[in-house]
């Protein structure tokens, strides 16, 4: 027996008991024309800085080389302190906005470590490991260097974890209310600092075995930032990659995020997996501080500009994405390095402006790709 076949409402035959597909919503009159509209503009503006660096790139070969290496090493540094973020704010939805000032005070730390207890006029303890000079303006060996690195990073970890779990354990999941706390801790810490510290710009000294530069062609490229911080930028983007993709600990801390109650009943103390995740965090930010401390400065101000800048970082790369922070953070470091050198029309300096373009990478990241380059809905 034939099946009973229905004219449709659109003048096509169903099938009697055949459901109809459901009909596509219509498209948003003009929606295609204004994406097409958006991507046209970004390629041009893409297509403009590609030109104008190249200009400049081909005018000294030699400058456009030392300024690209330098703005990697920048973006290194800005890896190095995003890394602990994307992992407290991107992985585990933690809002630490406090991370800046765990920069900061890592810093000041490990150059009152070398000042205190390497130099030759240290006082009482005058342990005597530095190399020469005096009063924090001397010379210091490895030692010098390494040890205080490691003391005012492992502290950083523990003051990590002391404000994580006084201040951000109980109202876990309140974006809100942990953003406005941790915010209050950065503003004390930051008048802290000022009073301890003072309001002018130092810096940890580098090893005094270190060379001052390296030469690449005729390009010179400082030895720290080109060796120590990418190498350092590189192995632990590699480490937290195996940790966090293929070790159980990893596998503890992913699953914890997404179902923590899941993993609680499994007889997994979720709370002490995500202090040690925390701890990492925190460590990583004291690390960026020594680092940044001996590449640039220690100074007011650097909380916030650090903070600032990964959140920069972490919002190009995806939430929770270390691919999109390394991604993120040479984005950043080139478009800070370039415009710091090359925003120069003829008898007119628009470096006080690089600012502005740092900016414009963020709303082309968004305008593109709203969760960012590696983002993925929560």
């Amino acid at each position: 027996m034939s099946e009973t076949v229905h004219s449709g409402p659109g003048g096509g035959s169903e099938a009697a008991g055949t459901p109809a597909a459901p009909a596509e919503a219509p498209a948003e009159p003009g929606g295609g024309a204004r994406w097409n509209a958006t991507r046209i503009v970004l390629v041009a503006i893409a297509a403009v800085v590609v030109i104008w660096i190249a200009i400049k790139a081909a005018d000294n070969f030699s400058q456009f080389v030392t300024v690209t290496l330098n703005g990697l090493s920048l973006s290194a540094l800005y890896f190095v302190v995003a890394s602990g973020f994307t992992l407290i704010f991107g992985l585990m939805r933690v809002v630490n906005m406090a991370h800046g000032t765990l920069y900061l005070f890592g810093g000041y730390l490990a150059l009152n470590f070398q000042q205190k207890l390497f130099a030759e006029d240290s006082g009482g303890l005058n342990l005597s490991l530095s190399a020469g000079g005096g009063g924090g303006g001397g010379e210091y060996n490895i030692i010098g260097w390494v040890v205080p690195l490691a003391m005012a990073v492992i502290l950083i970890g523990i003051l990590g974890i002391a404000i994580q779990q006084l201040f951000l354990r109980w109202n876990q999941g309140q974006d809100l209310r942990q953003a406005l706390i941790t915010i209050a801790i950065s503003v004390v810490a930051a008048d802290q600092m000022l009073a301890a510290y003072g309001g002018i710009a130092k810096d940890v000294k580098a090893p005094s075995q270190f060379p001052e530069s390296v030469h690449i062609g005729s390009s010179t490229v400082g030895f720290f930032r080109l060796v120590i911080v990418v190498g350092s930028a590189l192995v632990i983007g590699i480490g937290l990659w195996l940790l966090f993709r293929k070790t159980r600990y990893g596998k503890i801390v992913r699953a914890g995020v997404d179902d923590r109650d899941m993993v609680s009943a499994l007889g997994i103390n979720v709370q002490l997996v995500f202090a040690g995740a925390f701890f990492i965090g925190a460590m990583l930010a004291g690390y960026g501080g020594v680092l940044g401390g001996t590449m640039l400065s220690l100074q007011p101000g650097e909380d916030t500009s650090f903070l600032l800048n990964s959140l920069i970082v972490v919002i190009i790369g995806g939430m929770g994405s270390l691919g999109g922070a390394a991604i993120g953070a040479i984005a950043l470091g080139l478009v800070d390095a370039y415009a710091d050198v090359y925003l120069i029309f003829g008898d007119h300096d628009l470096t006080n402006y690089s600012i502005l373009l740092t900016f414009a990478l963020l709303v082309i990241v968004l305008a593109v790709r709203p969760l960012g380059l590696f983002g993925r809905p929560a």
